[in-house]
């Protein structure tokens, strides 16, 4: 009843994700923002794939683990997008940026 799968080769994932990790990092040395944010988020998308595929198995699991994952993102973004406004509104009536006037540390002692 158990199906027997090859391993990963983990040698050679883990040379890819070095590879990505000196990409990410020299991408801000070139000082283009939006450059900068495309390879750092592409480049993260693809080493939590690599990681989720092989590292933890993912891709020998049956396709309705892949189907909750990704559920699992959508409604992680639905969330965030959802507060997002809410929590990055700085202006109206009850907004009090007790950071400038130093309130905060008033509040907290």
């Amino acid at each position: 009843m158990s199906e027997t799968h090859e391993h990963p080769n983990y040698v050679k994932i883990w040379y890819w994700l070095l590879v990505l990790l000196a990409i990410s990092v020299a991408g801000p040395m070139l000082e283009v923002p939006a450059l900068t944010l495309i390879t750092a988020f592409g480049i993260a998308i693809i080493k939590s794939f690599l990681v989720a595929a092989n590292y933890m198995h993912l891709k020998f699991e049956k396709k309705i683990i892949w189907l909750l994952l990704i559920l699992a993102l959508c409604l992680l973004g639905v969330f965030f997008f959802g507060t997002a406004p809410d929590i990055m509104m700085t202006e109206g009536d009850q907004w009090i940026d007790c950071i400038a006037d130093k309130s905060c540390i008033e509040q907290r002692l």
